[in-house]
């Protein structure tokens, strides 16, 4: 694996109230793989705006884990995803199905075969959708940026399109392999993902909420047991 003296800087691609239950402020590899690049790779999830639990959706979890939960019960779903770089689109892709309600019995065993499927198969098998969903990736200076999972019908840019920071690109959604409405974000050093390694970034500034009050935080990687704001 190449190695890094020190994190890229980016913006955070997410406004309101998040927690990143796969980051690696936490552990390296974040998502247990150096597969398609992910090494680095951040999961972020929206949770009630008052931050007063972790919870992703607004009903009960005994309606969640019995009946499961529409995707329009879930914070985070259709929030807008924002450039965190500069650079020009290579790749985008829509119109792939989401998941609706979401429910841990079929979501969960879901993502555990697909998971061993992508490790275990050879590319010519497979179609990345299935683990990408919607999603777009963006060529800049310090490689490629990737923001997957998004909403169907969300995505607003297409290859060649120039983006800027802070450009809207598409919405939170809960496609692909996805266990709950989140955004998967990481850099990349190649476009193609089974020869990517992963590049580590690290948000320029947001907010974790310390003894209810909320903290300023620059230049910093997100921990698990973080609750992240951006206003």
């Amino acid at each position: 694996m190449p190695t890094y003296s020190s994190p890229i800087l980016v913006d955070f691609p997410l406004r309101g109230v998040w927690i990143s239950p796969n980051t690696p402020g936490t552990r390296v590899p974040s998502h247990g793989t150096d597969l398609f690049g992910e090494r680095y790779a951040y999961d972020f999830v929206g949770i009630d705006p008052q931050a007063r639990s972790s919870k992703f959706y607004r009903t009960s979890p005994l309606h969640y884990l019995t009946s499961g939960v529409r995707l329009s019960e879930c914070y985070g779903w259709g929030q807008p995803i924002y450039a965190a770089a500069a650079g020009v689109v290579v790749q985008s892709a829509d119109g792939w199905p989401e998941r609706d309600p979401v429910h841990p019995l079929r979501d969960i065993p879901n993502a555990t075969r697909n998971a061993r499927a992508f490790s275990q198969g050879q590319r010519d098998d497979i179609d990345l959708r299935e683990l990408m969903g919607n999603y777009v990736i963006v060529e800049g200076s310090d490689g490629y940026a990737v923001y997957v999972h998004a909403q169907t019908g969300s995505v607003r840019v297409a290859p060649g399109e120039p983006v800027q920071p802070g450009m809207h690109l598409a919405n939170v959604g809960h496609s692909g392999n996805s266990t709950a409405p989140h955004l998967h974000f990481h850099l990349m050093d190649h476009l193609d993902p089974w020869r990517a390694q992963g590049i580590p970034c690290a948000f320029r500034e947001y907010e974790v909420l310390v003894n209810r009050a909320w903290q300023t935080v620059q230049n910093s990687m997100p921990r698990v047991e973080d609750k992240i704001r951006r206003q």
